[in-house]
C-alpha cells in the first residue's frame, strides 16, 4: 500500500508565500508523474502543476511566474513553492501521483494525499 501525504498549507496574506509539501510512503519502485490539484469551494478541482519523473514541468496559466513544482526522486517527495500568492488561491491543495509499485509489474496507480488548505487573506 502507498500513502501520500501533504504538508505545508495554511493562512498566508495576499502576495505572501507557501511551500506545501508531499511525501510518499510504502511500497515505491517508481513515482512516474506528480501533479498538484487545488479545488476551491464551489468550484471543480483544478490542475495546478506537472512534474514528470525527468524533471519536465507543466503549469497551469493562472500559476505561471509564481509557483515551482520539484521533486526529489531519492526520496519520494514532490514540492509546490507557492510566491505572490493571491486571494483566488485559496483552496485544498492535493498531491497525486502515479507509482509503480513493483519493479518487475510495469503497472502504475494513481494515488491521492487527504488535501491540506490554503488560505490567502486579501
Amino acid at each position: 500500500q502507498v500513502h501520500l501525504v501533504e504538508s505545508g498549507g495554511g493562512l498566508v496574506q495576499a502576495g505572501g508565500s507557501l511551500r506545501l509539501s508531499c511525501a510518499a510512503s510504502g511500497r515505491i519502485f517508481r513515482i512516474n508523474a506528480m501533479r498538484w490539484y487545488r479545488q476551491a469551494p464551489g468550484k471543480q478541482r483544478e490542475l495546478v502543476a506537472i512534474i514528470t519523473n525527468k524533471g519536465d514541468t507543466t503549469y497551469v496559466d493562472s500559476v505561471k511566474g509564481r509557483f515551482t513544482i520539484s521533486r526529489d526522486n531519492a526520496k519520494n517527495t514532490g514540492s509546490l513553492q507557492m510566491n505572490s500568492l493571491l486571494a483566488e488561491d485559496t483552496a485544498v491543495y492535493y498531491c497525486n501521483a502515479d507509482i509503480q509499485e513493483v519493479r518487475t509489474t510495469p503497472m502504475v496507480h494513481s494515488y491521492w494525499g487527504q488535501g491540506t488548505q490554503v488560505t490567502v487573506s486579501s
